[in-house]
Formats: C-alpha cells, sequence, structure tokens
C-alpha cells in the first residue's frame, strides 16, 4: 500500500521535511483556506501540489472538498454548490490529482468530547464520551427535544455529568463538540448551530439519503469523465447526533452509497476507527466484501468502554478493530490489482495519541507528530508480516 500522511498546509505545526522522515512518501491535504462552497482554482492547486513535491513527496489524496450544507439539505443553492464541487473536481484532475476523499455528515463534522484523556501509559487520546455528549445536547445546547431522544438512565449520567462540569469545564466541553476539530467544514458558536440546526428540522434519514444520492448521480459522471475516484468517509461516531441522520454507518449504508450512482469512480475511504465503533460492524468481513470499491483507507482502532455508545482512540494496532485481517483483505486486493492493472492503494494512520514530545508542542488535535509516527510503524510492520505470510496465498 501507498503510505501517506495528512498534512493541514502551510500552518501545519508538522512541516513536510518531518513527514518525510515519518516514512510515509504521499500527503493527503486539502486547500483549507478555500470558503465551502467554492471553487478550487487551478493555480492554487498546482501550487500546493508543487509544494508538497519541491519538499520530495507526492499529493497522493485530496481530503477533503467539503460539502455545502444546501447540498445535504437538498435546498437553496443546492445546484450552484454541486457545480462548484464538481468543477473543483475537474481542475484537480487537470493538476494530476486522482483521489478525492469525502464527507456527507450534516452539520458536524467528526466529533470528540475529550481531546487529551489520559490513557494509562501517559499517553493522550482523543474520547468520545456519549454522557458528556448528552450533557451538552441537553444542558448546554438546549436543544428543542433532546430529552425525549434520551431514556431516563441516559438523562441521569448526562445530568450528572454536567453539574460534576465548573463553569470552565462546561465551556471546554462546548469549544470541543462545536468550535471545530481539524478539517472540519465549519466553526460554529452556540447560537449558529442551534440556527443551522433548525434548517434540518424534520429531515430523517430516507432524506438524507436521497440528497446523498442525488449529489452522487451529479458528480459522479464527472468524476468518472475526468479520472478521478471520489471516496466517501463514514460517519464519526457512527450514529445520529443532535437529532441529525446520519446515513454512512453501516454496512449497508455503503453498500447504498455504491447502488446509488454504480460507477468505477463511487468507492469508499475505508475508516476502520469510525466503522469500528459498532459492534455489529464486522470490520474484516466489510474490508473484504468491499474490496474493490475502497479507494483509500484510514487505518485506525478504537476501544469501546462499559457505556458501549462511548468510545477513545486506541493504539493503532490493538482496540475493537482486528488490524492483521483488514491489512491482510487490503494486501489482497492490492495484489488483485497489480495482477489486472488497477488502481493504487493508498492508506494512512489516523488520530495518533499525543506522546513523549507531542505533549508539550502544539498540535492539531489527533493529528500528532510521534504518535501518528509510530501508529505508521506499526501498520507497516503489519503489511511486511503479512505480505510475507501471504505469499503463496495471493
Amino acid at each position: 500500500m501507498e503510505h501517506t500522511w495528512r498534512w493541514f498546509g502551510p500552518q501545519d505545526p508538522i512541516t513536510l521535511a518531518q513527514v518525510r522522515q515519518t516514512g510515509a512518501t504521499g500527503v493527503v491535504t486539502a486547500l483549507h483556506e478555500v470558503p465551502n462552497g467554492q471553487v478550487w482554482p487551478v493555480e492554487a492547486i498546482a501550487a500546493r501540489k508543487q509544494l508538497v513535491e519541491d519538499a520530495g513527496l507526492t499529493w497522493s489524496v485530496v481530503e477533503s472538498i467539503p460539502i455545502h450544507e444546501d447540498v445535504k439539505r437538498g435546498s437553496g443553492e443546492r445546484d450552484r454548490y454541486v457545480e462548484a464541487w464538481a468543477q473543483s473536481v475537474r481542475n484537480l484532475a487537470a493538476c494530476g490529482l486522482d483521489v478525492v476523499c469525502y464527507n456527507f455528515m450534516p452539520v458536524l463534522d467528526w466529533t470528540r468530547t475529550d481531546l487529551a484523556f489520559a490513557l494509562p501509559d501517559g499517553t493522550w487520546a482523543l474520547r468520545f464520551d456519549a454522557d458528556a455528549f448528552a450533557a451538552f445536547d441537553v444542558f448546554v445546547l438546549g436543544r428543542p427535544g433532546a430529552q425525549e431522544e434520551y431514556d431516563d438512565d441516559e438523562l441521569a449520567r448526562a445530568r450528572a455529568h454536567y453539574e460534576g462540569l465548573d463553569e470552565a469545564g462546561r465551556e471546554a466541553l462546548t469549544r470541543t463538540v462545536i468550535a471545530g476539530l481539524p478539517g472540519a467544514e465549519e466553526h460554529y458558536g452556540l447560537d449558529e448551530l442551534r440556527a443551522v440546526l433548525a434548517t434540518y428540522e424534520g429531515m430523517g434519514a430516507p432524506d438524507l439519503r436521497a440528497t446523498l444520492a442525488s449529489f452522487l448521480r451529479d458528480v459522479v459522471p464527472v468524476a468518472e469523465e475526468v479520472g478521478v475516484r471520489l471516496a466517501i468517509h463514514p460517519d464519526d461516531p457512527p450514529r445520529p447526533l443532535l437529532g441529525l441522520p446520519r446515513v454512512v454507518s453501516t454496512a449497508a449504508d455503503a453498500q447504498g452509497v455504491l447502488d446509488a450512482a454504480p460507477s468505477p469512480a463511487n468507492g469508499l475511504t475505508f475508516c476502520t476507527g469510525s466503522y469500528g465503533v459498532r459492534p455489529d460492524n464486522d470490520v474484516v468481513a466489510m474490508a473484504e466484501r468491499f474490496a474493490e470499491h475502497i479507494f483509500f483507507a484510514h487505518l485506525r482502532s478504537t476501544r469501546r468502554e462499559a457505556n458501549p455508545a462511548s468510545f477513545h482512540e486506541a493504539v493503532h494496532i490493538d482496540g475493537d478493530v482486528d488490524m492483521v485481517g483488514v491489512v491482510a483483505a487490503l494486501v489482497r486486493e492490492e495484489r488483485r490489482r497489480e495482477r489486472e492493472g488497477g488502481p493504487r492503494l493508498p492508506m494512512r494512520p489516523d488520530h495518533g495519541h499525543q506522546m513523549l514530545d507531542d505533549q508539550a508542542r502544539r498540535t492539531n488535535p489527533g493529528y500528532s507528530l510521534l504518535g501518528r509516527m509510530k501508529g505508521l510503524a506499526e501498520l507497516r510492520g503489519v503489511e511486511l508480516a503479512v505480505r510475507r505470510l501471504l505469499r503463496d496465498d495471493i
């Protein structure tokens, strides 16, 4: 597999020179400075690509071109924003970029409640605490109807969590949930979040599936024409939040995405951590089932807690994900592609722990230097061992 590294552009505290020392050969990045809904200019794409190549690396995957909320709602200026997205795909292709990772999560992108959860070994992990999130939803945000979506035990735990926080703790929880994590499309305050949530009132999962399918029918033919593969990222966490539907959380959801616009340009970003949060997702079986449609892999592991709705980021080769089984499925698929002339298969480590010097330096939450380098080293070791063991099996 192609070993890549997510980099947030010139403002990233990790430099491209450091990325090259991690063992990665490819970079996963985006033009984060371009406002959501606007076309990515060819000149800006070419300049970013040249910057990466000057560092001895390859811009391997685009992650992500944000999708405007009007597209997800199927309202407002939906058609204009879809065309802008499609034009960005054309411009990327003109510059030689051929894989675009994106997501279709309404309002909030990936979400956590703790950015520095202390593990027994002293490292810090990202964590999603279901009780903390419910406390935010019901008692901080005060979302209309929120209380009806939790049972009595969940509400009691949420209230206890909220009452156990001082003012600073409540502000920290609010910032963590809604201020925007790395790669998030939008950044909100409480009033802004309440306003945008109201625009989704009455929208259920069937409606969101319909707007996703409509989007795919419009953009997949463009991607196929220009030789770009679109790879949708699953929901993180893979369940409804804040009364909003989420529709890329299970194997059935992934199949629905593929069925909505059958094409060699329509595929998946296989994020093992996101899918692995749900115990009903057999991640190895999913890797095997969808192998030919996986255009990009986020290899990370999560650990479900005593409350199975809560989880934290585990060591890349530990947690609830059978990483050896997943890598074996991907290696088999990559060798099939090599025999049949199929496309490359990039992967990257994701959501590394903060450890050692990471804890003293400025870092983007989940995107530490040493923690991800450790994860990449572990994954490369697993891949090498799998390749040796499966030499005669493939």
